[in-house]
């Protein structure tokens, strides 16, 4: 039997090494030293996403390099002053924000006085209008001189709000306790991302700006606001649930971007815009007033961002949708939407992270590694289980804004697939090396290929097959060994037997083994082919006719060969039937080899031969299985029934004649008077069918005399035993088998 299969794709050892790649994608997805490449693979989910729609009327005034050659920057805080009382006024806009830190440390080039005539002005404009947010922040920004505060990130430490910093902002009379509402700008490292969701200090909790003029929105305070370990929740007093805000760490929320910063969907206008429109509203002109009316009436119940935009002011950054730096303030839009909107950036919790990232590496990578006629097919679809996985991530994230992690998996998926690929590579080489070391000997490269190509390794140790038996032998050997010494006798084998070995190969054949001058080979294994006993048949013919082309090769060599070189002779006997087929021997010594039953009448099949003055003789199940695969360009004729020695059954028995595109002249119908006269044999007519044997031996393509070392032939040998028959008839009961007494 043959030995139970025990190789697997990777050693144990080896898939732990493997693993250990995931296990170290992992690690660094914890650690954070792939976030820049996440948050790349996040802004094309973005693009891909597309915009969306703002959940909020909000107007962006910008303070542009109009603005700034209009009023010349910087601006005495009047002018703040004046945009506050014309957005209120005019606009009836329901908030207003400013990305600006109007910070006691920031100085301008006019005159202190004017300063703090500038600052009460504006404070007056907040407290009258009140809904007004003023930006604080502790990372200093362009003008301000005072030091980096610490910003108190609990997840640094900073748990006690007593030691912490306090933020940069407005002071007095700017901001009182009552009215100008400090709101948050900081980002979390800087990037237009994600930010604090608050600040404990000593005196009070700080949030950003964009969540200060969200409430004012919703028509609530700060009380609404419920603070969990991972969300921040938003209720009316009546307990209704207005917004439950994700947090990362505790304390980091994430925006979700809605659109470009020039996309159509913002509405924007210059501080210059308010100016110009403000002193058409003051002109008695009807109509210019109209124009102003119309100008301010888009701001009516919005929210409006008062930010810089000019790049000289530095305060730009990159987004998922825009690749060159925009405006800052277009952050706080976006955060604002985030929070009226409720569409927050979900993600899984980093058990699951790790989890998808095993789980599609070790997915992928069986399906990479599968081999044999599915191996091509199961890496494709291990390509499409990656391409399915990127599609889900972009398409949850589309429609639910589910954050899958991609660089840990996928490069994790990719780098272990590439490892495991390149070890499988070189198992098959090593595989490749070790199937033709043991095989090179014995079959073609061609089939060495297909062997290796197919991975159906062979069955060693032994397994059943079906195959064909292919036996051949020199007739009259013993004469040349007599005749030759050992060096020509060793050259002239040599000769024969890498012809016929060559032939056997190149029509799919397996060499089994040398004895001698015989040749044992067999088709069919170790790789299956269904046209095995066709391949066979065709092999005996192109034998014979290499041997033809042999003797006359040798005959022009003159004296060198004597004349029995010139008339060898082979013999060939085939059969068809399920052996057994492996690696046999013992231990330390083997030799892939067939045996059994069906072996042994092959073997039969060439030595009878002789006895019916035949070349090529097979049994009647290569007959068959030859004209199932080959038609009729195998030309066969039916020799009779025979017992051979060591059996009981009697065994159909056929001459192989030759090819169909090279039978001599003649032989159709010899083997057609051949047959009428076998049929007059077994029905007793023994002179009918000695005259018809008669008739088929004038016809016979071998003939005693003329053709090399030929000294009998089918139809000589059945007048012979056709006479015997009748002078000695045959038992009643004779059904024409034909008992061989010899092997």
């Amino acid at each position: 039997m043959a030995q139970p299969k025990k190789k697997t794709a990777l050693s144990w050892l080896r898939w732990l090494l493997l693993l250990a790649i995931p296990a170290l994608w992992c690690v660094l997805s914890g650690f954070g030293y792939l976030e820049f490449l996440e948050n790349k693979l996040l802004d094309l989910r973005f693009r891909a996403r597309g915009e969306l729609e703002a959940p909020v009327k909000l107007v962006y005034v910008d303070i542009d390099n109009e603005a700034i050659q209009a009023y010349k920057w910087p601006w005495n805080h009047s002018r703040f002053g004046q945009v506050v009382d014309a957005l209120f006024d005019h606009g009836k806009v329901k908030a207003v924000g400013f990305d600006l830190v109007f910070s006691e440390n920031s100085r301008a080039d006019f005159g202190l006085k004017e300063q703090n005539e500038g600052r009460r002005l504006f404070g007056r404009s907040i407290f009258r209008h009140r809904n007004v947010v003023l930006a604080a922040n502790y990372v200093p920004g362009p003008g301000l001189m005072q030091a980096k505060k610490e910003f108190p990130w609990i997840f640094d430490g900073f748990t006690d709000r007593n030691k912490n910093d306090t933020p940069e902002m407005p002071g007095v009379p700017i901001m009182g306790p009552t009215w100008g509402i400090p709101g948050l700008i900081d980002t979390y490292k800087g990037e237009a991302r994600a930010a604090p969701i608050f600040a404990d200090t000593p005196g009070d909790t700080f949030y950003p700006l964009s969540l200060r003029l969200a409430l004012i929105q919703w028509g609530l305070t700060t009380e609404a606001l419920k603070r969990f370990p991972d969300r921040m929740e938003v209720r009316r007093p009546d307990g209704e649930l207005v917004t439950s805000i994700p947090l990362l760490r505790g304390q980091i929320v994430e925006s979700t971007w809605f659109s470009h910063w020039l996309s159509p969907m913002n509405l924007r206008c210059s501080v210059a815009d308010l100016g110009e429109n403000l002193a058409l509203l003051e002109s008695k002109d009807p109509a210019k007033q109209a124009i102003g009316q119309t100008f301010f009436a888009q701001f009516e119940d919005a929210i409006v961002l008062v930010g810089p935009v000019d790049p000289l002011l530095q305060d730009l950054a990159k987004t998922p949708f825009d690749d060159v730096p925009v405006p800052q303030v277009g952050f706080h839009g976006n955060l604002l939407k985030t929070f009226i909107s409720g569409i927050y950036l979900r993600r899984l919790p980093d058990w699951a992270n790790y989890a998808l990232t095993f789980f599609l590496t070790i997915s992928v990578v069986f399906l990479a590694l599968t081999e044999g006629a599915k191996g091509i097919r199961f890496k494709l679809l291990a390509l499409f289980v990656v391409a399915l996985y990127i599609a889900a991530a972009v398409g949850l994230f589309s429609t639910y804004h589910l954050v899958l992690p991609m660089s840990a998996p996928l490069g994790a998926t990719i780098m272990t697939s590439l490892v495991a690929v390149g070890w499988q590579l070189i198992d098959e080489q090593k595989a490749k090396g070790r199937i033709k070391g043991m095989f090179g000997t014995y079959v073609s490269p061609q089939l060495v290929e297909r062997m290796v190509e197919s991975g159906e390794s062979p069955q060693l140790g032994g397994h059943d097959a079906e195959i064909t038996a292919y036996f051949s032998d020199i007739q009259s050997f013993s004469t040349f060994s007599e005749k030759l010494g050992s060096g020509p006798l060793v050259e002239l084998m040599n000769e024969y037997l890498t012809a016929c070995t060559d032939i056997v190969q190149e029509e799919g054949g397996t060499l089994d083994k040398y004895i001698g001058d015989a040749v044992v080979a067999m088709f069919g294994a170790p790789i299956a082919v269904k046209d095995h006993a066709y391949r066979a048949c065709v092999a005996t013919q192109r034998v014979h006719q290499k041997l033809g082309e042999l003797r006359d090769k040798w005959k022009g060599e003159g004296g060198k060969w004597p004349e029995i070189v010139w008339e060898m002779q082979t013999r060939v006997g085939l059969n068809t039937g399920v052996c057994m087929i492996g690696n046999m021997g013992s231990r330390t010594r083997f030799n892939y080899t067939m045996m059994g039953d069906n072996v042994n009448l092959a073997a039969r099949m060439e030595s009878g031969a002789k006895s019916w003055g035949a070349y090529t003789m097979c049994a009647e199940a290569t007959k068959q299985a030859c004209e199932q695969h080959g038609g009729d360009r195998v030309v066969f004729r039916a020799l009779g029934r025979i017992v051979v020695k060591g059996r009981t059954k009697p065994v159909p028995i056929f001459e192989i004649v030759g090819l169909k595109e090279t039978l001599p002249e003649g032989a159709r119908e010899c083997i057609a008077l051949f047959e009428q006269g076998l049929e007059r044999h077994y029905a007793r007519d023994w002179d009918g069918a000695i005259a018809l044997f008669r008739q088929s031996q004038a016809l016979e393509p071998n003939q005693p005399g003329k053709t090399p070392d030929v000294k009998t032939n089918p139809s000589l040998v059945y007048i012979h035993i056709t006479e015997g028959y009748k002078e000695e008839p045959p038992p009643p009961d004779w059904d024409g088998v034909y008992v061989m007494t010899e092997k």
